[in-house]
C-alpha cells in the first residue's frame, strides 16, 4: 500500500433487552413514529409519504395493489420526510465505491444475495455459499450472536463438508440459554465442529460480532465481516459483507521491532494489530490458536481500519490510540480525526442505518455518539459551518409487512416504545427518521407535487433491512463520500460504549466488529473519490452511477423473475417461504401468529380459529 505522510497518523439499560427486543417492538414504535406526520429535511428537498397507522396482515398474491392508509383520527394525511427516504435503500444501504485516477475499484462493501428477489436485483451480490462453499477451505472460525448449525453446514462444499474444521464462537454463556442448547445439540451431529463460548464480563452485554475467518489448503487466509446472524431468516434480509483480499503467508518480517513509527491507521499492518488485539480479548484458551495462526499471514494488502468493541472498561487518558487498540466510539473518533474532509464549505450529511435502536437518550446521542461521528481532521472551515446533518434510516411496520418474509422479518428489527423515556427518545429522533423503502407515494415529487429529480435504486425495497452502515456524504447531492462504516453494531450504548466519565473511563458491554473505509486509503494525493453506486458494484464509464428509474418501473423490475412473470412477491406467504421460516425458528417457536388486528398481534393472544399456517419467533434476535 502506498505510504502516507505522518500527518495521517493523528493522535488523536439500561439492560441488554434494550437492544435485543422481541419482534413486536417494531410495530409498537412504527405507528407512532411514522403517523405523527413529523417534518424532517435532508438535502433541502422533501417528498410526500403517506402514513399508515394500523398493522395489516400480509396481502395474498391476489391483493398486490396498495392498501388505504387510515390515520388514528380517521383522516389520511401526508407525512413529509426527507428526500433521502426514497434513496435510503440506495445511498445508505452501502455499495460505496472508490475511484482512483482514471480507473475504478470495485466496492469495498457488497450486498448479500436475497433469494426472494429477481436475478436482476442480485447483481454483484454475495451469498453465504459464496463465502463458505469453496472446496479449498480447510478451517473456518465463525463469530456471531445466533447460529443455525445445519444452515451453516449446508453452505459448505458438499464434497469437503466433513473435512472442514468448523469453530463456532457464541456468547450464550448460560447453560439453559435456548441458543446455546440449540447450538450444542446440533453440533453433536458433526464430528468436525468445535463450539466455543465467549466470556462476557458485563451482565447486559452480548456477543454480537459477526465475522468469518477462513484458512485454505493453498496456504491463504481471509477475513470476512458480515451484518447478519447465521440463521435462515437473516439471509432473506438485506445484509452487507466486507471481504479482505486473500492473505498469503509472511515471507519476511514486516517492520522492525526497533522501528519507532507506529503502523498507519488504515494500513494492513495496523488492521492486523487491531484484529489480533480483538481476538486476544477472548482469552488464550478460546482463541489463542487462532491468534497464533493469523499472526503468520501478511495483511499488507488490506485497506481499511478495524472498528471493534470488547466488554470492559478503557481509560482514554491513559491510552495512546496511535500505538494501542481502542474500542467503540473512541475508536472511530480517532480514525475520523485522521481523515480530511472534502466538504469544503458545504454542510456534510451523515446517514445512519441499523436494525435496532436501544434506549440511549438524547444526551448520549448528542454529546457522545453524534459528536464523535462529526470529528474530522482539522481544517480552516469554521466548525459552525461544518456541523453535519444527521439522518436515521429505519423501516416502518408496513415496509416490513411487504418484505420478502413479511412480518417474520420483524423478529430481527427492534425499537421500543414502552416507557416515557423511550417516547421522549422517539420525539428526539423523529426529525432524523427516514423510510427504508420510501415507496408509499411517488417519491420523485415534492410536497407541492413538483418533480425533484431522478430516483436512485439499490433494488432492496422488498428486502427487510438488517444492515448496519454509517456514511458521511460530503455534498448536498450525496454523490461523494468522506467515509463509510460497515459494522455489526446497532445504535446502543452496549455496542459503542457509555459516555466517558470525568476520569476518561468508557465502559463497553458487548463484542462488536466492523470496518471503515475512505478515499485516502487508495490515493495519498487526495485525487481519489468515493461515490455511491446502485444495483451493482461498479459505476458506468467511471462516473457516479445512479441507475435512474421511475418508481413503478424500478418496483416492477425488483419483483419480476428472469422469465418475465411475477417473481416471489414479497407479500406472499408461500410454501417455500413457510418451510424456510419454520426450519430457522423450529427451535425457538413461541406460538402461531395471525395478524387479525393490532391489539391481538401486540398481546400475542391468537384464537385457534384465527391461526395462520406461518409462524414467527419472539426470541431475541439482533
Amino acid at each position: 500500500m502506498a505510504s502516507r505522510s505522518n500527518k495521517r497518523r493523528c493522535l488523536s439499560k439500561t439492560a441488554a433487552d434494550d437492544e435485543n427486543d422481541s419482534d413486536l417492538d417494531l410495530f409498537e414504535v412504527s405507528a407512532t413514529a411514522w403517523n405523527s406526520a413529523a417534518h424532517s429535511r435532508a438535502s433541502g428537498e422533501e417528498c410526500k409519504i403517506l402514513s399508515r397507522s394500523s398493522i395489516s396482515p400480509p396481502p395474498t398474491r391476489d391483493t398486490i395493489q396498495k392498501l388505504p392508509n387510515p390515520m388514528p383520527d380517521g383522516e389520511t394525511r401526508a407525512a413529509t420526510v426527507s428526500s433521502i427516504s426514497a434513496l435510503s435503500s440506495s445511498l445508505a444501504v452501502n455499495h460505496d465505491r472508490t475511484l482512483c485516477g482514471r480507473g475504478s475499484i470495485s466496492s469495498p462493501f457488497q450486498l448479500s444475495t436475497v433469494n426472494g428477489l429477481a436475478a436482476s436485483s442480485n447483481i454483484d451480490t454475495v451469498s453465504l455459499g459464496d463465502i463458505l462453499g469453496d472446496p479449498l477451505v480447510k478451517e473456518c472460525w465463525l463469530f456471531n450472536y445466533i447460529f443455525d448449525v445445519d444452515f451453516i453446514m449446508s453452505h459448505l462444499d458438499e464434497d469437503t463438508r466433513e473435512m472442514v474444521q468448523v469453530n463456532i464462537v457464541h456468547g450464550s454463556w448460560k447453560k439453559e440459554d435456548p441458543n446455546r442448547v440449540h447450538i450444542e445439540e446440533a453440533a453433536k451431529k458433526y464430528k468436525n465442529i468445535h463450539v466455543i463460548t465467549a466470556y462476557l464480563a458485563e451482565m447486559y452485554g452480548t456477543h454480537h460480532s459477526k465475522m468469518i475467518i477462513l484458512f485454505r489448503h493453498d496456504e491463504q487466509a481471509q477475513v470476512i465481516i458480515v451484518t447478519g446472524n447465521f440463521i435462515v431468516r437473516d439471509w432473506s434480509m438485506c445484509q452487507a459483507i466486507w471481504r479482505s483480499p486473500l492473505l498469503s503467508l509472511l515471507t519476511t518480517s514486516i517492520g522492525s521491532p526497533n522501528d519507532p513509527s507506529p503502523p498507519l491507521i488504515g494500513s494492513g499492518v495496523r488492521f492486523k494489530k487491531d484484529l489480533l488485539a480483538y481476538l486476544r480479548a477472548y482469552g488464550v484458551k478460546r482463541t489463542g490458536s487462532l491468534t497464533a495462526e493469523l499472526d503468520r499471514y501478511d495483511f499488507s494488502s488490506i485497506r481499511a481500519a478495524l472498528i471493534a468493541s470488547v466488554p470492559g472498561k478503557q481509560n482514554l487518558w491513559n491510552t495512546d490510540p496511535e500505538t494501542e487498540t481502542i474500542w467503540g466510539w473512541p475508536a472511530f473518533r480517532h480514525v475520523f480525526s485522521c481523515i480530511k474532509s472534502t466538504s469544503a464549505e458545504v454542510r456534510p450529511h451523515i446517514v445512519m442505518q441499523c436494525s435496532s435502536v436501544a434506549s440511549v437518550g438524547e444526551k448520549w446521542m448528542e454529546d457522545t455518539f453524534l459528536k464523535a461521528l462529526s470529528v474530522m481532521q482539522s481544517s480552516n472551515i469554521p466548525k459552525s459551518q461544518n456541523k453535519p446533518k444527521f439522518s436515521l434510516v429505519f423501516p416502518t411496520a408496513d415496509e416490513i409487512r411487504r418484505s420478502v418474509d413479511g412480518y417474520a422479518s420483524g423478529g430481527s428489527i427492534h425499537m421500543k416504545l414502552q416507557n416515557s423515556a423511550q417516547v421522549r427518545q422517539l420525539h428526539y429522533l423523529r426529525s432524523m427518521l427516514c423510510h427504508w423503502a420510501g415507496d408509499q407515494s411517488p417519491s420523485s415529487a415534492s410536497a407541492d407535487g413538483e418533480a425533484k429529480g431522478p430516483v436512485r435504486q439499490a433494488l432492496r425495497r422488498r428486502a427487510a433491512p438488517h444492515i448496519k452502515t454509517y456514511i458521511r456524504f460530503s455534498d448536498k447531492e450525496m454523490t461523494k463520500i468522506d467515509w463509510a462504516i460497515m459494522t455489526s453494531a446497532n445504535l446502543s450504548k452496549q455496542a459503542w460504549g457509555e459516555a466517558a466519565t470525568a476520569g476518561g473511563e468508557v465502559k463497553i458491554c458487548s463484542y462488536e466488529i466492523g470496518v471503515v473505509v475512505w478515499p485516502g486509503l487508495w490515493d495519498e494525493g487526495e485525487q481519489a473519490k468515493m461515490v455511491p453506486v446502485f444495483g451493482k458494484d461498479m459505476p458506468d464509464d467511471g462516473e457516479n452511477d445512479t441507475v435512474v428509474k421511475e418508481d413503478k418501473e424500478a418496483e416492477d423490475e425488483e419483483t419480476t423473475d428472469e422469465e418475465g412473470g411475477k417473481g416471489l412477491r414479497e407479500w406472499k406467504v408461500e410454501e417455500q417461504r413457510k418451510s424456510k421460516i419454520k426450519s430457522q425458528i423450529g427451535w425457538g417457536e413461541t406460538g402461531s401468529a395471525s395478524v387479525v388486528d393490532d391489539q391481538r398481534f401486540k398481546s400475542g393472544h391468537y384464537p385457534e380459529k384465527d391461526k395462520q399456517p406461518w409462524k414467527f419467533s419472539t426470541d431475541l434476535v439482533v
